[in-house]
Order: C-alpha cells, then sequence, then structure tokens
C-alpha cells in the first residue's frame, strides 16, 4: 500500500509546520494514492541548523565509520526493493521490472561511495628547504542542497547523496513532489543505518521557493541539480550570484548514429529499448536517428517494428513494457510537438497520439521526414518520441550530431574501428556510448558539456566537487 510522505528534518520524519500537504496522483489511474508533506520557511530553518550541526558530526567521522554505515543502507535498500519498487511504480509509472533495476543500482551507487569515501587521498609536496613539510589535504566542502527529479526518483538523488556523504558533507535533498516516495525510502534506508541526526533531511514543496531561499544562504556551501536546462541556467545564475559550488545535469537530445555498416538488428533492438525505457522520459535518451542512406529503410522497419511490440499499460500489471507518462503535462507537449511537426510535413510512422482513455499515456511514436524548422529537432522532447533522418557522409552526420547547444550523451553504430575512433574524439558530448550502451554506471562519470551541463556525477570525478582542497605548510621549530 502506498503511504503518505512526511518531511525528514533534524532526525524525525515530520510533517510540514504549517500542515500543508500535496496530493501524489498514479499516473496510470489519474487517482490520488496518497499525500506528501509540504515544507515552508520554517522547515528549511530548523533543517538548516540541523544540518550545520550534523556536518560537524559527520565529516570528524572517519572515512572509514562512514562507509561502515553506508554500506549498511545499501544492504537495507536491497532488502526493502520490492516494497520500494512498488511505490516507485505507482507514483512514476515505470513498469515494475524497470523500478526494480533502478533500486538496484541505487544499492550498488551506494556501495561504490562508500569504498571510494576511504580513498580521498592528498599528498605530500616536497619543499625547497630542509624541515619543511608540504601537505594538500582533501575536506568536505560543507552542507550541500541537492534538487533531483521525478523521472529517476532513486537513482537521481543517490548519487548526489552518496557522494556528498562520502566525502563528510551534510545534505538537504529537495525530493521531487511528483514520485515522493521512493525518494524518502532511499532516506529512510540511510536513517535506518545510523546516520547522524542531521546529516541527511528531506524536504518538497514549490521548487522555486525552495531553491531560491537554500541556495542563498549562508550555510549551504554547494548546490548540486537535475533537470531542465531553463531552469539549471537559473539556479547556476543565483549559485555564481551567491559564490556556491554547483553541478548541473540538465537536458539533452542524444544523436544516435547509425552508419551502413552497423549491426541492424543490434542497433533497433538496443536502440529502441533506450528510447522508450521510462516512455522516453530520460535526459540521455536516443532521439535524434541519423541513419545512413543506404540502411535508412531497413533500420527504419527494424525500430517501428520494435516500437509496436512494445506492451503500454499500469506498471504494476504483468506484461507491461512502457508505462505513462508522469503527469498530464507530458503529454500536452507531446501533442504539441507532433502536431507540430505534422503541420510542417513530418509523417507518421507509428504512434502520435495519446493512448487510452485514463492515465497519461502517449503511444510511441516515430517521425520521419521532419522538417528543419520543425519544435521537435530543437527542444528536448522527454518523451517516446523517435526522429529519424537520414544522412549521406560522416562530416554531415557529425555537423547533424553537433548542432545543437546539448552535449550530453550521444550513440553511434560501426564496425569500423576507424569510424569509431573518429566519432568518439568528434562528437560534442559528456558521454558518447558506440555499439553498446554503458552509461550512469557507478564507476563512470556521468554529465554533459555546452547546455547539458557541468560537473559529473558517479566514478571518481564524482566524488570530487564535494571536496575542497587545503595547502598546509610547515617547519620544523
Amino acid at each position: 500500500m502506498y503511504q503518505d510522505v512526511l518531511l525528514h528534518i533534524d532526525g524525525s520524519w515530520r510533517g510540514a509546520a504549517a500542515g500543508r500537504k500535496l496530493d501524489v496522483v498514479n499516473p496510470a489511474t489519474e487517482e490520488v494514492i496518497g499525500t506528501l508533506a509540504h515544507a515552508s520557511t520554517v522547515d528549511l530553518d530548523v533543517a538548516l541548523a540541523a544540518a550545520a550541526k550534523g556536518f560537524s558530526v559527520w565529516r570528524n567521522m572517519s572515512a572509514y565509520e562512514r562507509g561502515k554505515i553506508m554500506r549498511k543502507a545499501a544492504e537495507l535498500v536491497r532488502e526493502r526493493l520490492e516494497a520500494i519498487a512498488a511505490f516507485m511504480t505507482q507514483e512514476q509509472g515505470k513498469p515494475l521490472a524497470e523500478s526494480r533495476i533502478e533500486i538496484a543500482g541505487s544499492a550498488d551507487v551506494i556501495d561504490w561511495f562508500a569504498e571510494e569515501g576511504r580513498r580521498a587521498y592528498g599528498r605530500v609536496i616536497p619543499a625547497r628547504a630542509a624541515g619543511i613539510y608540504q601537505l594538500s589535504v582533501r575536506e568536505p566542502v560543507g552542507v550541500v542542497a541537492g534538487f533531483t527529479p521525478w523521472n529517476f526518483p532513486m537513482s537521481q538523488a543517490v548519487r548526489k547523496v552518496s557522494a556528498a556523504l562520502a566525502a563528510g558533507c551534510a545534505f538537504i535533498l529537495k525530493g521531487p513532489e511528483e514520485t515522493p516516495a521512493s525518494c524518502a525510502e532511499l532516506v529512510r534506508a540511510f536513517v535506518d543505518a545510523g546516520l547522524p541526526s542531521g546529516v541527511l533531511q528531506l524536504v518538497f514543496g514549490v521548487p522555486a521557493e525552495i531553491s531560491e531561499y537554500l541556495i542563498p544562504h549562508p550555510v549551504i556551501r554547494k548546490i548540486s541539480f537535475t533537470g531542465s536546462t531553463v531552469v539549471g541556467k537559473h539556479l547556476a545564475a543565483l549559485a555564481g550570484a551567491n559564490m556556491k559550488r554547483a553541478t548541473m545535469e540538465l537536458g539533452g537530445h542524444a544523436p544516435a548514429i547509425i552508419f551502413n555498416d552497423a549491426d541492424l538488428d543490434a542497433a533497433a533492438k538496443i536502440l529502441a529499448g533506450a528510447k522508450f525505457r521510462n516512455a522516453g522520459q530520460v535526459c540521455v535518451a536516443p532521439t535524434r536517428f541519423l541513419v545512413q542512406n543506404d540502411v535508412y529503410a531497413p533500420f527504419l522497419e527494424r525500430f517501428v517494428h520494435a516500437a509496436e511490440a512494445l506492451k503500454l499499460g499500469n506498471g504494476m500489471e504483468p506484461g507491461t513494457t512502457m508505462g505513462p507518462l508522469a503527469n498530464d503535462r507530458r503529454v500536452t507537449a507531446m501533442e504539441g510537438f507532433v502536431t507540430d511537426a505534422v503541420q510542417k510535413g513530418a509523417q507518421v510512422k507509428t504512434g502520435g497520439q495519446r493512448y487510452g482513455n485514463k492515465g497519461y499515456f502517449f503511444e510511441p511514436t516515430v517521425l520521419t521526414d521532419i522538417p528543419a524548422d520543425a519544435r521537435v529537432l530543437h527542444e528536448e522532447p522527454f518523451g517516446p518520441l523517435a526522429l529519424f533522418l537520414p544522412f549521406n557522409s560522416f562530416e554531415d552526420a557529425i555537423a547533424e550530431a553537433n548542432r545543437l547547444p546539448y552535449g550530453l550523451a550521444a550513440y553511434a553504430y560501426t564496425r569500423s574501428a576507424t569510424t569509431a575512433a573518429a566519432l568518439g574524439a568528434q562528437i560534442e558530448s559528456g558521454m558518447v556510448g558506440i555499439n553498446h550502451h554503458g552509461l550512469a554506471l557507478p564507476e563512470t562519470p556521468f554529465g554533459g558539456v555546452k547546455d547539458s551541463g557541468y560537473g559529473s556525477e558517479g566514478g571518481a570525478e564524482g566524488l570530487e566537487p564535494y571536496l575542497v582542497t587545503k595547502f598546509i605548510t610547515q617547519a620544523s621549530v
């Protein structure tokens, strides 16, 4: 059974000070399934004071002891996987199988950072004179404010929280209002594992009000945000005006390049799975399918077949392979993109419209003959829309791949080692997958360039933003 969601502040689960609540809606049924507490500045002030105290305790624990608590949290997430997956599917819509994968992967992220925190080494720098020691040491940056989205309510939060905790920081998490329960269960696992009071806190409310209150506050030393480029630029400007460090994981419009020598069966299977995973609500989802002329028709046929084989439905029902969009706004957005493209001459090869009369379902959609001025070729669709564009030469494909200001992820399929090497060098993207999709592993960096943000989450690079360097020089007396 879905549970009402509370705030976690200063070591306790509590309602909002003003008693405000928001409804949580199941996107597959449009039914209200629970409520969540709605924080005000009164709640935030308590959280900020508690975080400052929690940081003073947590930073002084050894990385070894911090890691033990984190590994216990990972085990609790694994033990509670089925219950959390049910919460996630009810509030977000993705099939249970996808929820289980997300939760299991989140536990792996906690484990990885628990170990990596023990390896935040400093160094000894050779001095120019005898009797002098020069040390470079790493220290936690301080209290962090993190803002996470609804599309992956646990895995987006866990990368930020785990890296920060491993570094010795305290963390105030502004979770997603559409999908609060699974995010709250992540926090619960850390709390139940023995995390000291104040180290990790969870709030919900009006996103703009919370971010504009937390970011300038002197207790906060760093922010981490995952979301749209528009909002990310606003928060980055706010952070810059207040000299706060920031990590920004923003939107994408990923190209997927299929060359004449590609394995078409493998490419169609992998790319269709990646495109329609989570109903296309994935920042790294392939969106612009750039297909070389000689294989355009056979690849399109394979891809359309894969799209039409998907079973839309409630993610809690067996056999469902694609769930609803997260809210009615996303359905309206998809309808707007398709209508605009079709009016300008695009062809709908499959899908293209809302599905059913209950829930926020939209059909897996493939568009061809898309004119250059169609909105969907310039704006991130963030939904189940696949855009097919033919190309002639390698240079044409690179030009289109790099055309947009986005640069989060890119994909390509080719049997040529020469082509693969050139792709890795010339695509302007924070991540490039060639002949497979191996992104977002705990041990690998995750992040973009250009308007897709800056900074990395995951890998050794993911720990860096939560550490500051202090130089100590000492002469013997």
